[in-house]
């Protein structure tokens, strides 16, 4: 019986764990697809343009974004601690990914929430955009990289698990 659920736990790891980098991976290439199409687009545009499509857009991009972001962050987390209840020897790459992932939602909350409502609500005057927007592409480009060096903390530790 011991065996059985031992083996059970280690299966339901492995499954964890597979999510876990999968989600890592929509999560960073959603980020570099935002980067690398949607940011310098938008800036390009006039500022009353990027406002007013911003404020029809952003409420999608929330939803689009949002369960990523959950998944890609609370996955890594999840797997942190099924690594630690099974011992496995993936451990350290797990704590990276996991302490990435709310890295990233740390800046979500310390910087993007606001500057996405302000952009939303068209609270920032046209004058100020462009400096907010190379602002926000400074942040989000930092939101690529931890993205992208979480995956590659979660596929480290599949490898070796």
């Amino acid at each position: 019986m011991y065996y059985w659920h031992m083996n059970s736990i280690t299966t339901f790891f492995s499954i964890v764990s597979l999510a876990s980098a999968t989600a890592s991976g929509i999560l960073a290439g959603a980020l570099l697809t935002e980067a690398n199409v949607l940011v310098p687009y938008w800036r390009k545009m006039k500022p009353k343009e990027f406002l007013g499509l911003h404020h029809q857009m952003g409420p999608s991009l929330f939803r689009f974004f949002a369960p990523l972001t959950i998944a890609g962050t609370m996955l890594p987390l999840i797997t942190l601690i099924g690594a630690y209840i099974v011992g496995s020897q993936a451990l350290y790459w797990w704590a990276i990914s996991a302490a990435l992932g709310l890295l990233m939602l740390g800046i979500y909350f310390a910087y993007f929430k606001s500057a996405n409502k302000r952009f939303e609500t068209s609270s920032i005057s046209e004058d100020e955009l462009p400096a907010e927007l190379s602002r926000w592409a400074y942040w989000h480009n930092l939101r690529c990289v931890l993205a992208v060096a979480s995956l590659i903390a979660a596929l480290l530790a599949i490898r070796i698990q």
